[in-house]
């Protein structure tokens, strides 16, 4: 069955959500929105506040999910993050970057999830 971007992207978050409460995460958001763009998921890991990008595809014909998350989009993320922890005076957080990597064979087959928990970092002209 073919699915547009979107709708694979939202059948990718709904896995997600899944998938990390299966691991016992909370989740806190989805689709956290600000001017720098869209956090797909806010979530919590413990002590720590965790905001995850999660990228879907159905073929690796144009590289592992994972790959999309270019440098401007975790700049992007970053700034959405920082204006998500002011509009809640989260500043105590610690907080951490994952993806999750979906990808759906072209049999109808479980997907691969990968979860890459710390996959980039704070940008060092957004740190305090």
């Amino acid at each position: 069955m073919k699915y547009s971007q979107k709708q694979l992207g939202k059948i990718g978050e709904l896995l997600a959500v899944k998938f990390l409460k299966q691991k016992g995460y909370q989740i806190i958001e989805q689709n956290y929105r600000s001017a720098w763009g869209e956090i797909d998921l806010i979530a919590q890991d413990g002590d720590v506040l965790v905001f995850v990008e999660v990228k879907t595809r159905c073929s690796l014909k144009f590289g592992a999910p994972q790959v999309a998350v270019t440098n401007s989009k975790q700049r992007k993320m970053s700034k959405a993050a920082l204006e998500y922890l002011q509009e809640r005076d989260g500043f105590d957080y610690v907080c951490r970057f994952d993806v999750i990597s979906i990808v759906f064979p072209p049999d109808p087959s479980e997907p691969i999830i990968e979860h890459i928990e710390n996959a980039f970092e704070l940008s060092e002209e957004y740190a305090y």
